[in-house]
């Protein structure tokens, strides 16, 4: 397992105490519905397609779709899971909208977009747990003419199908592979659903690379639910031991009543020093803040830089 070339230091020394019990003021986030937002929406609402951004109430709603970012949801807005912290419903979903790849690729076009990511619900009760259709919608927005768009997929763990499924996914031309590990070790009974594995998660990144070693993979952990700071830089070097490439740190924050209690505030300054670390330990990206979620622009320019680099030098 890789480590840092200097001793890690506790990400809470010499910084003001974490927030207990009460929002603070750092999450305060400006609301603007600019033209571009209400196209995104008009979008969203006229092609019967489901974003992450409304389904997870995303805080980052308005600034993603005022600059004409959104992350599609697949297969529909009911999961087969039961995530302990997701707003996303859960319950038996609807048979796939075998359109859905063309609606996806038209909003992309309509949108002008360089730079998509794909995200969707969990389908367990689908032979392949729906690789083949996040691999349709990747190949229609491919397909579309005009400059090259970036498609970066936040998928599922693929859990009785994962090499093939995984395979399926590199195979379509995808840009990013990224799946969530969403919390400690120790939390996930707690956290995730029941049917959810750490060592799955990790291991899908460990599958990823043998496939493509070159494929760029991203991952991300929520903060806030009870772990502690030598967790979070246990599973930051769990993550670095599977080569995972980008690493997105968030604020984990309770969407409803029913869902998981926010247990700790991080300020600012300790998720700098997390981004800090994860740097050292050889992250090639870290975007960690309060309201960084998995799909987060900073992270999404950084790989852009990193392909147009390479298709430089491949001319």
């Amino acid at each position: 397992m890789p480590r840092p070339s200097t001793p890690l230091k506790s990400a809470s020394s010499e910084i003001p105490p974490a927030v207990i019990g009460t929002k603070p003021d750092w999450f305060r986030v400006k609301l603007e519905e600019s033209e571009r937002y209400k196209t995104v929406e008009r979008l969203q609402r006229e092609n019967g397609l489901s974003t992450v951004c409304q389904e997870a109430r995303c805080p980052n709603i308005y600034e993603c779709w005022n600059s004409g970012t959104a992350t599609f949801m697949l297969m529909g807005d009911t999961c087969t899971r039961a995530c302990k912290f997701c707003h996303v419903k859960t319950g038996r979903p609807r048979a796939l909208d075998l359109l859905e790849p063309l609606k996806i690729a038209g909003s992309v076009k309509t949108l002008g977009l360089s730079y998509v990511v794909l995200t969707s619900v969990n389908r367990d009760e689908l032979a392949d747990e729906g690789a083949r259709h996040f691999s349709d919608v990747v190949r229609a927005i491919k397909n579309l003419e005009g400059p090259r768009i970036r498609v970066e997929t936040l998928t599922p763990d693929f859990r009785r199908t994962q090499e093939q499924a995984i395979q399926t996914m590199i195979e379509s031309g995808v840009d990013v592979l990224a799946h969530n590990v969403e919390t400690v070790r120790r939390l996930v009974p707690s956290v995730r659903d029941g049917r959810c594995r750490h060592e799955t998660s990790l291991h899908y990144h460990r599958i990823a690379k043998k496939l493509k070693a070159d494929m760029i993979t991203k991952s991300s952990i929520m903060l806030g639910l009870g772990e502690t700071t030598a967790e979070i830089l246990e599973t930051m070097l769990e993550l670095r031991s599977v080569d995972v490439d980008i690493l997105t740190l968030g604020q984990y924050l309770q969407p409803t009543k029913n869902h998981l209690p926010v247990v700790r505030y991080y300020h600012p300054d300790e998720f700098k020093a997390l981004e800090l670390q994860g740097l050292e330990m050889g992250f090639k990206f870290v975007a960690a803040g309060p309201l960084v979620r998995s799909s987060y622009r900073a992270a999404e320019f950084f790989v852009e830089g990193i392909l147009d680099s390479a298709a430089e030098r491949n001319l």
